[in-house]
C-alpha cells in the first residue's frame, strides 16, 4: 500500500554567500559615508576650530592689553596732578621772571609756597609754632586748605635786603594766607602786608584786591 505523508516537512535553511555585486555596493556604501565625515571636518568643523582658536588669541591679546592701558590709568592720576602742580609753580615764577630777575632761592621758596598742599621751607620751631600743638601759635597758624591760585604776582623788587613783592588776590584772606607763609619760611622775615586795595579789572571789570608785601630777604 503507497503511504502518503501530509505533515509538513522542515526544509533546511538555504544560506547563500553574498554577491560579488552586493559586496561592491556594500563597499562604495562604506566609502561614501567615510568621505561624507571627512567632507563635513574639512569643510566645516576644522574651519570653525581653527576660528575659535584665533578668537580665543585675540581675546588673549586684547586681555593682556587691558590690564597695561590699566596699570597706565593707575598711574595717570599721580602724573596729572604733578604736571598740575609744576604749571601752577611756573605761572607765578614767570611773572617775576618778566618782571625783575630774582635770586634763584626766592623764586623756588614763593613757587613752593604758591603750589597747591605744599608747605614753606621751615625751622623746626617754626613748624611748632605754626602747627596745632600745645606750644604753636595761633597767630602763625595758616589754612592749609587754602588755594594758592586765588593769588597771582606782579613784581618783585629788593634793596639791599628789603623786598617788595606786588600781586593781586580774589580776597583778603588769600593775602593773609600769603602772608602767613611767607613769615614761616627761612627765606623771609619781617613780613607784613604793607597795602592792599580793591579794584577792578579794566578789561573784564572783575573785582579783586592789589596788594603789596613787604619784609626782609634771607640770603
Amino acid at each position: 500500500m503507497i503511504k502518503i505523508n501530509l505533515l509538513p516537512q522542515k526544509r533546511a535553511k538555504r544560506t547563500s554567500a553574498p554577491s560579488e555585486g552586493g559586496q561592491r555596493e556594500m563597499a562604495i556604501g562604506v566609502a561614501s559615508l567615510v568621505g561624507a565625515a571627512a567632507l563635513v571636518f574639512f569643510v566645516f568643523d576644522q574651519p570653525k576650530r581653527s576660528k575659535l582658536r584665533d578668537l580665543r588669541d585675540s581675546n588673549e591679546q586684547l586681555q593682556q592689553e587691558i590690564a597695561a592701558k590699566n596699570a597706565q590709568l593707575t598711574e595717570f592720576p599721580s602724573l596729572k596732578k604733578a604736571a598740575d602742580e609744576a604749571k601752577e609753580r611756573a605761572r607765578s615764577i614767570n611773572r617775576l621772571i618778566a618782571a625783575k630777575v630774582v635770586p634763584a632761592n626766592v623764586l623756588h621758596e614763593l613757587g613752593e609756597i604758591l603750589t597747591t598742599n605744599h608747605l614753606p621751607t621751615m625751622t623746626e620751631e617754626m613748624a611748632r609754632r605754626t602747627g596745632n600743638g600745645a606750644d604753636s601759635d595761633p597767630n602763625r597758624r595758616y589754612d592749609l586748605a587754602w588755594d594758592p591760585t586765588h593769588v597771582w604776582l606782579t613784581g618783585f623788587t629788593d634793596s639791599a635786603g628789603t623786598f617788595k613783592l606786588e600781586g593781586g588776590a580774589q580776597g583778603e584772606t588769600d593775602i593773609t594766607q600769603l602772608s602767613k607763609r611767607m613769615q614761616a619760611s627761612v627765606y623771609f622775615d619781617n613780613v607784613a602786608p604793607a597795602t592792599e586795595e580793591r579794584v577792578s579789572d579794566k578789561d573784564t571789570g572783575i573785582a579783586y584786591y592789589k596788594f603789596t608785601i613787604t619784609g626782609k630777604v634771607a640770603y
